[in-house]
C-alpha cells in the first residue's frame, strides 16, 4: 500500500512494510535490534535520540515524544507506559491495521519507552471489539515472553466501546477499573494509579508513534527524517474512507498533499464536496485539497492533522446529512462531566435534526451559538473538536444550509456514520458499525 519512489528507499523499510506472522519471522527479518540497542544506552541517550529525530505523536494532537518522556524524569513514585490502542477517530483504521500486521514492533516500542522513562509496568489499552487486534497482542506477548523478550511486564487492558476511552486520562481511568471519563491533569503529571505524594507520571503513546520508536533506535534519528518535513518529519498512516474508488489505509511521507492522498485512493469520480478530518477539526473542501499533509501545513488552514483519517463525501452529498452524523456522534459520546459540552451538542444536534425534517423554523443563529459555546469549561479535546467542525461547515456551507430550511432534503443519500470495524483489503472497502445509529446519549443502546 506503499509508493515504491517514496518509502523503502535505502534498504529501509516502513510501518506498513514490515508484516511479521511470528516473533521467529520479525527476528529475522531485523526486529528487536531497536529494543537491543536502547537496553544498551542510559535512558536520557534514548530520549536524546528520538529527540533529534523529531518524532511527534500521530495519534492526535501531534505532541514531541520525547519531551512527553522528558517530563516522566520530573515527577514522584513509580512511573508507567501505555500504549493506547483505542482507537475511536470516525474514519480511522490504521492503528489496529498495524497491530494486525506486526504486533511484535508495537511490543519493543513500548518496551523501549519503559526504558527510556524508567517505567516499572506498562499496559496496552484497546476496546473489547477489537478481538483480533486483542488476539494478535496476546499471542505476540506469549512468544516474546518464552524468548526472554519482555524486560518489563505488559498487561491488555480491553475497555468499553466509547469514544473517550482513546482520551488518554479517559484510557488511564479504564486501566483503574472506572469508566472513560476524563480529567484534568495530564498522565505524564498525574498518573496512573496515583495518590499524594506520588505523582505516578506516565507516558501515553499510541500505537503508530510506539512502531516508530523501535525503527528509530535500530536505524538511528536520520532514518525517520528521511521522510517528511522539518517540523514533521517521518511517514504516516492515513485513512480515507467514503467517496472514493477505494478505502484503505495508505502510508505516504509527511508533507504529501491532500490530492495525492486521494489519488493513491483511486481520487474521487463525481468531485470533492467535503472532508471530514476525522471529527476533531474544521473540515476541508476542494479548494484545500493542495494542502500539504502536516501537523504545521494542516493548522496553517485552520485545521489539523489528528489521526490521520479522512472521511471524504462527493459533491452528490448534501451537507445536512454528514454533518449531522458526525454531531449526533460527538454529542452521544459526550460524558456530561462538562454540562456545556453535551448541552450545547445536543442543541446543535436538534437544529440538524430540524433541517433534515424541513422545519422552517430551524435557526442557523443559534446553533453557531450553542456550537461556540460547546467549550466552556472543558476537561478533555471532545467539545473542541465538535466547536470547530460545526462552525467550520456552518460558515463554509451557509447557503446551503439557509437553503435547507423548510424543505426535504434535496438529496438524501442514507449515509451511516464511518465508524470503522473492519477493512476487505482485496476490495477496497471498509465495514461500519451499523449498529452505531441505536446508541443513546447515555452510551447505553435502544
Amino acid at each position: 500500500m506503499t509508493p515504491e519512489r517514496d518509502i523503502g528507499k535505502d534498504g529501509h523499510v516502513a510501518l506498513l512494510e514490515f508484516v511479521a506472522a511470528s516473533f521467529d519471522e520479525y527476528v529475522s527479518n531485523g526486529g528487536g535490534r531497536g529494543l537491543e540497542r536502547a537496553l544498551a544506552m542510559a535512558p536520557e541517550a534514548v530520549i536524546e535520540e528520538v529527540a533529534l529525530s523529531g518524532l511527534r505523536g500521530r495519534g492526535g494532537a501531534g505532541f514531541p515524544t520525547a519531551r512527553k518522556w522528558t517530563a516522566l524524569h520530573t515527577g514522584t513514585g513509580p512511573r508507567y507506559v501505555v500504549c493506547n490502542a483505542a482507537e475511536g477517530e470516525p474514519a480511522t483504521f490504521k492503528d489496529r491495521l498495524l497491530i494486525r500486521r506486526n504486533p511484535y514492533r508495537v511490543i519493543d516500542g513500548i518496551q523501549i519507552a519503559a526504558h527510556a522513562t524508567g517505567a516499572e509496568k506498562a499496559y496496552v489499552g484497546l476496546k473489547e471489539a477489537f478481538s483480533k487486534e486483542f488476539d494478535a497482542l496476546s499471542r505476540a506477548l506469549e512468544e516474546m515472553e518464552r524468548a526472554d523478550a519482555l524486560p518489563v511486564g505488559v498487561e491488555l487492558v480491553a475497555g468499553p466501546d466509547h469514544y473517550l476511552l482513546g482520551e488518554e486520562t479517559g484510557l488511564l481511568e479504564v486501566i483503574e477499573n472506572r469508566e472513560p471519563l476524563p480529567r484534568v491533569a495530564r498522565p505524564y503529571y498525574w498518573g496512573l494509579f496515583a495518590s499524594p505524594p506520588n505523582e505516578n507520571p506516565t507516558a501515553v503513546n499510541n500505537v503508530e508513534t510506539l512502531s516508530n520508536v523501535a525503527h528509530i533506535l535500530a536505524e538511528g534519528p536520520d532514518w525517520l527524517r528521511q521522510w517528511g518535513t522539518e517540523a514533521s518529519p517521518g511517514t504516516m498512516c492515513f485513512t480515507v474512507a467514503g467517496d472514493t474508488e477505494r478505502e484503505g489505509v495508505w502510508e505516504l511521507p509527511m508533507g504529501t498533499t491532500l490530492r495525492e492522498l486521494l489519488a493513491a485512493a483511486g481520487g474521487m469520480p463525481e468531485g470533492v464536496k467535503v472532508i471530514f478530518p476525522g471529527a476533531s477539526s474544521t473540515a476541508l473542501v476542494e479548494s484545500q485539497l493542495d494542502t500539504p499533509l502536516s501537523f504545521e501545513h494542516m493548522a496553517a488552514v485552520g485545521s489539523g492533522l489528528g489521526a490521520g483519517g479522512f472521511a471524504v463525501y462527493d459533491r452528490r452529498t448534501c451537507v445536512v446529512e454528514p454533518a449531522l452524523l458526525f454531531c449526533r456522534f460527538l454529542h452521544v459520546e459526550s460524558c456530561a462531566q462538562c454540562p456545556p459540552c453535551k448541552l450545547n451538542s445536543g442543541d446543535v444536534l436538534e437544529f440538524l435534526e430540524a433541517l433534515q425534517r424541513g422545519d422552517p423554523a430551524a435557526d442557523l443563529e443559534e446553533a453557531l451559538v450553542r456550537a461556540r459555546g460547546a467549550t466552556d469549561g472543558q476537561k478533555c479535546a471532545l467539545p473542541t473538536g465538535t466547536s470547530l467542525l460545526m462552525q467550520s461547515l456552518f460558515l463554509t456551507f451557509e447557503e446551503e444550509f439557509r437553503a435547507h430550511a423548510g424543505r426535504e432534503c434535496p438529496s438524501p443519500r442514507g449515509l451511516v456514520l464511518p465508524k470503522i470495524v473492519d477493512w476487505d483489503e482485496e476490495a477496497g472497502r471498509f465495514e461500519y458499525d451499523e449498529r452505531y445509529a441505536r446508541k443513546r446519549p447515555d452510551w447505553t443502546y435502544a
